[in-house]
């Protein structure tokens, strides 16, 4: 038996055993017929890029109406400021530091800054038993659309547990998004009569900027907010986007699976601030996270925190709103409390269980949540941890600390580390601690630093 046979055979073990067949099930006429789930992950958008967290230019009616349905996050996370991170955290449900993809796949370098920036993991290892996989063990038909960035031949989706995988070929936004709408749609109407999992990752609102244009021309023309970016091409993306997302519901309910279907609507990292290199619009100014700090490729809040919407009809009351932090890796252990498995899984389990806080009727155990991210992107390398309401930044270049009170300044412009230096410290040992736990890899001192030339870009070298 190899390995992974082995770990499906002993993680999913608890699993398999937890519902009757799909036939018994039949024959108890689906009493207890297990919810459909549709996962939708948007690239890079922001917090405050639709109007139910805030933006007073893009017209998002239909990601409205979800959170009229359901509940809304208001400190919804990524486990990473950028992709492939997060996406790993969501499909093994572990810290992307455990899993060892800590940059987007393959990464950037910097061979002349101080720090030497540890190896990224260039896929997710097929040993990681992902949520695919869990579903299927339970008879779930489970299908992967679009966005995949953990891995090419040989690590795709369909060997990590999804039956139907569409893939992008082309970086077209515009009509990716109604294509991959389209599959999403031809999916859910194929398995109607069965229960399923659609993960359905749409490459929007990454840049490259692109949207139909009758969209970008009605932004063009419709009168500007006095603050904000006001981007016409990026609130036209928006717009797009929310379009298909109303035809995934209205899918729904013209099936009449709404009832019986959970909608999950979430961001990998935080927006992008500024389109860097190689697009049409170079240099152009995307969007803003304000009232959040900076952005995408950071560990302040504009770069992590996003928007986390859940409807789930009879479970969650409609209209709701939930303050409690939660992060990326708590899917995973909420989709096996789920199929009733009570957390049971081989390997290590990061998140928590958040049916407690989509009932409404407990608060989480934890006392935590942990970012790290020891690469440059629009940052240096850093790591963070957030213990209620304060988040301490620590720089790895010059061991920096930086400490907030987000409760009181969700724009972390008071750094309050040299007048509240115990609790710095305090959470900077919980950090470090966090970090030995779960094995992270630690950037090192350059021994080619050149400050004139530390701004310099390369492709990562492959070992």
């Amino acid at each position: 038996m190899n390995r992974r046979v082995f770990l499906k055979a002993v993680g999913m073990g608890a699993v398999s055993l937890t519902f009757p067949s799909r036939t018994a099930r039949s024959a108890a006429n689906n009493v207890h017929k297990k919810p459909n789930i549709v996962f939708i992950l948007i690239d890079d958008m922001g917090w405050p890029d639709v109007s139910c967290y805030g933006s007073e230019f893009h017209e998002t009616p239909n990601i409205d109406r979800l959170v009229s349905q359901g509940m809304k996050f208001t400190d919804a996370y990524a486990a990473c400021p950028v992709c492939s991170p997060t996406r790993a955290s969501i499909m093994a449900g572990q810290y992307p530091a455990r899993v060892g993809i800590t940059d987007f796949i393959p990464g950037h370098w910097r061979p002349y800054e101080k720090l030497v920036v540890p190896d990224n993991r260039l896929q997710l290892p097929l040993e990681s038993v992902t949520i695919g996989e869990v579903f299927k063990e339970q008879d779930y038909s489970t299908c992967y659309i679009g966005k995949w960035h953990l891995g090419g031949d040989g690590f795709s989706p369909d060997k990590q547990g999804f039956d139907k995988v569409v893939l992008s070929v082309k970086n077209q936004n515009d009509k990716q998004v109604s294509g991959f709408t389209d599959d999403a749609i031809n999916f859910i109407q194929e398995k109607k009569q069965e229960p399923y999992f659609l993960y359905l990752s749409h490459h929007t609102v990454h840049i490259k900027l692109e949207a139909p244009e009758e969209l970008v021309e009605k932004y063009r023309s419709k009168p500007k907010p006095a603050t904000g970016v006001n981007n016409p091409t990026y609130a036209a993306m928006v717009e797009h986007l929310d379009t298909n997302v109303g035809r995934i519901l209205r899918k729904l309910d013209d099936l009449n699976l709404a009832e019986q279907t959970i909608v999950i609507f979430f961001s990998d990292n935080g927006g992008l601030h500024q389109a860097y290199g190689g697009y049409t619009g170079e240099r152009e100014i995307v969007s803003t996270n304000a009232p959040l700090r900076e952005e995408k490729g950071t560990l302040y809040e504009g770069g992590i925190r996003v928007p986390l919407i859940v409807r789930w009809p009879g479970v969650v009351n409609a209209g709701t709103t939930c303050s409690e932090p939660v992060s990326s890796v708590d899917f995973y252990p909420t989709f096996l409390q789920i199929l009733g498995a009570g957390g049971d899984s081989s390997q290590a389990l990061d998140g928590e269980n958040i049916l407690p806080l989509l009932k409404q009727t407990a608060t989480l155990k934890r006392d935590a949540i942990y970012w790290h991210y020891p690469h440059y992107h629009h940052s240096r390398p850093a790591g963070a941890i957030r213990e209620g309401d304060y988040k301490l930044i620590e720089f790895f270049d010059d061991g920096q600390f930086e400490l907030y009170n987000l409760k009181r300044d969700i724009g972390e412009k008071n750094n309050l580390a040299e007048t509240m230096p115990a609790k710095a410290a305090d959470l900077q040992q919980k950090l470090a601690n966090w970090r030995k736990s779960v094995g992270a890899k630690m950037p090192t001192p350059n021994p080619d630093y050149d400050p004139a030339r530390s701004n310099e870009w390369k492709p990562r070298p492959r070992r």
